[in-house]
């Protein structure tokens, strides 16, 4: 049925690492192939399915020597790669390329550490399939815990679920889009020249469009599974049990926000209220589209799928609803559409098909990381399947390589606090950092010399006699009492002081006063998961420096440390004790600092300085222990971490991912995924 553009005035007005495979590319030219497959989604008909992506890798004939490259496929929906074949021996040379997500061992914590069986997360709900680990580097979790009633930022697009809330009293998922003109700013820091605004915030709980169904209402329930790194399901049930939902995969950077229905009404409904809608013509066959324009001014598409063939028949029916066919089946996808006809588009090129998790490898070589995204994805079956249409924040753009910057396109549209994203045509991203720290170790090292003379290896007569009559006295400081506390990250702190003063003492003043009489501290108290990398850097770095100093402690406590190792970056999803990938988000290309509990102003990150140590303790625990890994990992993170820093937290002139009245700050003090903060976290507002 046609729906004209008329207005709605005379409208009535209602209210895996670990069985990952390894490829290694002995002399000659080999090509591999993995596939993933990705399916958690009901399949209405035939016309839907899950589409495969395939990755190949080739790799090119390397003179007669032996060449080895590992390739490592971090599974994030739990399901093992394919191993290509099996993988013999053979001999190293110094440059060969490393996977940096190989698994550190995945023994049980229990000869390191007692359970206690009173430290639980309050109000996690798991309502669908059981998991062994819930990922939390992402703000997923928010409809997973207590209330169910914060938002899910996967840039650009917010989702909250509505719970009967404001003008429509919908139950439905509602989605929001902020422009950068709708940002509020505090109040101006005089003491700062410019005066910049001490923070700027983006608005919540605008229910520009929500996806909902005539038979939510108030026992309508939210469930949620598969809750990884970088996605989530969320769905949406009439009543607890029932055979009805509308799904939602979320996944970071979906450029489509999609709800899949199984057997429901659609209700679309607005508390922005429509000013018009109108059908279109789709790009693909089985595809209606939909041209909405809000009363905000604000252009958005709709492309309804149905499984069976089905017109939904959307129509309006008030300026805040918009009514669909009972017992439908298919997919809706919603756009905001900020660049009239060429935007529109590209989104139509794009309808059809949407993410349903994300795939991670990672290598490196000598000084030079690679990492890369594989989407994977599902929808509608037909001859021209398009790519999928992901929108990439800045920092990725800045490091795209090989195809990938080919595939971007002239779509860009704002996010909350990272800036302009770019709409990118591909099934997969290729990234690469060219400056990785290889030669970071233990003494001073400077970023900006060039390679090979950036760590200070070596101190001055004047410098060492200074440094041993100082220590003289800090080594005699009662240690036990300084990290014997009840406060984990006070402790590290302390530890990794203690283990700093013992390294320049011994390695670069050539000294023999130690003091080693301090017992570990082995409370595991931070029970919600919170600052888990902040905590554990410290103690990790400390472990470093002593490994190194005594290996025969190396070999009495690697254990243990391996532990505080996968629980804050665990580069497995096969480990049954530990999330992958607890707090560093790869897409995000840095931490989050929040734990698994309710937050009405989501995750932040308010401690770059300290992120960055944790990574730098990781390569270093990797680089005593002969962990290669573990060490490239700590590696590329370094590396992604400098160019993200440099991106959303330490704020140059002209810095063009904050708007203007902030950046005069040059600094962030707490970047969460709506706001930004001058102020620290640790610090009371003056």
């Amino acid at each position: 049925m046609a729906l004209p553009a008329v207005p709605v005035s005379a409208l009535p007005i209602p209210r895996p690492l670990e069985q990952s495979g390894i490829v290694y590319a002995l002399p000659g030219r080999l090509a591999n192939q993995i596939s993933f497959t990705n399916d958690p989604f009901p399949k209405p008909s035939s016309t839907q399915f899950p589409l495969t992506t395939t990755v190949r890798s080739s790799v090119p004939a390397t003179s007669g020597h032996n060449f080895q490259l590992l390739v490592t496929v971090l599974q994030t929906d739990g399901r093992p790669s394919v191993q290509p074949f099996p993988t013999p021996s053979i001999s190293r040379r110094t440059n060969s390329s490393v996977s940096s997500h190989r698994s550190i061992s995945t023994i049980a914590v229990t000869p390191f550490v007692s359970a206690k069986a009173n430290i639980t997360v309050p109000s996690l709900r798991r309502r669908a399939a059981k998991q062994a680990m819930i990922d939390q580097t992402e703000v997923f979790q928010a409809v997973a815990t207590s209330s169910q009633g914060q938002g899910v930022w996967t840039h650009p697009y917010s989702l909250t679920w509505s719970k009967g809330t404001q003008s429509t009293q919908s139950w439905g998922m509602a989605i929001s889009h902020i422009d950068a003109d709708q940002r509020a700013f505090g109040p101006r820091n005089t003491a700062i020249p410019g005066s910049p605004a001490q923070y700027y915030i983006n608005p919540i709980a605008i229910q520009s469009v929500i996806l909902s169904a005539v038979e939510l209402g108030n026992s309508t329930v939210l469930t949620t599974d598969s809750l990884r790194a970088f996605s989530a399901n969320a769905n949406l049930l009439p009543q607890a049990g029932s055979s009805s939902k509308i799904t939602f995969p979320l996944v970071q950077g979906m450029g489509f926000v999609t709800g899949i229905y199984t057997s429901l009404q659609p209700a679309i409904q607005s508390s922005v209220f429509f000013r018009s809608v109108s059908t279109a013509a789709a790009s693909g066959n089985g595809i209606f589209k939909y041209q909405i324009t809000l009363e905000d001014g604000k252009s958005w598409l709709l492309f309804a799928i149905p499984a069976n063939g089905q017109d939904p028949q959307l129509s309006l029916v008030s300026n805040t609803l918009l009514r669909g066919v009972p017992n439908w089946s298919g997919f809706i996808q919603v756009a905001k559409n900020p660049a009239g006809s060429s935007g529109e588009s590209i989104y139509d090129n794009a309808a059809g098909v949407y993410p349903t998790g994300l795939a991670l490898t990672a290598s490196t070589f000598s000084q030079t990381g690679t990492y890369k995204f594989h989407w994977k994805k599902a929808g509608l079956a037909r001859g021209d399947v398009p790519q999928l249409l992901m929108f990439a924040l800045p920092h990725h753009v800045e490091s795209f390589t090989g195809p990938t910057p080919f595939a971007k396109t002239s779509l860009r549209i704002q996010t909350t606090t990272k800036g302009i994203a770019t709409a990118v045509f591909a099934d997969s991203w290729t990234l690469l950092e060219a400056n990785l720290p290889t030669d970071m170790g233990f003494a001073p090292w400077n970023g900006s010399l060039p390679q090979g003379s950036r760590s200070a290896r070596t101190l001055s007569p004047a410098a060492v006699s200074v440094i041993n009559m100082v220590a003289a006295s800090e080594i005699r400081q009662d240690m036990d009492n300084q990290t014997n506390l009840d406060s984990m990250y006070f402790s590290g702190k302390a530890l990794s002081k203690f283990a700093t003063l013992i390294y320049t003492v011994q390695e670069m003043c050539d000294s023999r006063q130690t003091s080693r009489n301090s017992p570990w501290w082995q409370d595991f108290g931070n029970a919600n998961y919170n600052d888990h990398h902040f905590h554990y850097g410290y103690f990790i770095h400390a472990a470093a420096i002593i490994a190194y100093l005594d290996p025969q402690w190396l070999q009495l406590n690697k254990g243990w440390v391996n532990m505080l190792v996968r629980d804050a970056a665990n580069p497995s999803t096969s480990d049954p004790y530990f999330p992958f990938s607890r707090m560093f988000d790869w897409y995000h290309g840095h931490s989050w600092a929040k734990g698994l509990f309710e937050s009405a102003d989501a995750k932040d990150e308010e401690s770059s300085s300290e992120d960055a140590f944790f990574a730098y303790a990781v390569k270093m625990w990797g680089r005593v222990t002969g962990d290669r890994s573990m060490e490239a990992r700590g590696n590329l993170m370094l590396a992604v971490l400098a160019r993200t820093l440099r991106n959303y937290f330490l704020l140059q002139d002209g810095n063009g991912n904050h708007p203007a009245e902030f950046v005069g700050n040059t600094v962030t003090g707490v970047v969460s995924a709506y706001a930004c903060l001058l102020q620290m976290a640790m610090l009371a507002p003056p």
